[in-house]
């Protein structure tokens, strides 16, 4: 049996955008890649607003499912997504790399964290795709 692609979503704090996709793309992506979320620093938990979004969103509750981690404490991965760190996003080491400069909605009112959570679904969509149908090239 082949085993399954790893894919990491990493961000410098691993507490809002991050931490929104490792439980989105373990909801829809699960068949296609195992989904880790990391950083470079971290915080004391989760971003409470993300918590209740995606709580409200798929009936996940991130404070049970997933924690902040490092980077050193995921395994080594295949894909990394930066989410946008609009200063240098953290390295790892992978095969396939890609940016998709989300704006931090920390700060910012219920609906941007909702619209946050819907535009990493749909890039998340999307990724399937373009791993399934080969139009990611791998180093």
């Amino acid at each position: 049996m082949t085993e399954k692609m790893k894919v990491a979503f990493v961000c410098v704090h691993n507490s809002c955008r991050s931490q929104m996709a490792e439980a989105i793309a373990k909801i829809i992506a699960s068949e296609s890649f195992e989904a880790y979320s990391a950083g470079t620093e971290i915080k004391d938990g989760i971003n409470p607003d993300a918590v209740t979004v995606i709580k409200e969103l798929y009936n996940v509750d991130m404070n049970l499912s997933q924690k902040p981690k490092l980077i050193s404490d995921i395994p080594s991965v295949d894909v990394v997504i930066t989410m946008g760190c609009n200063v240098n996003c953290p390295f790892v080491p992978c095969k396939y790399r890609e940016d998709w400069g989300l704006e931090d909605p920390t700060g910012k009112d219920r609906r941007e964290f909702i619209r946050t959570a819907r535009i990493i679904e749909e890039k998340i969509l999307d990724l399937i795709r373009r791993l399934k149908n080969g139009s990611i090239v791998f180093k």
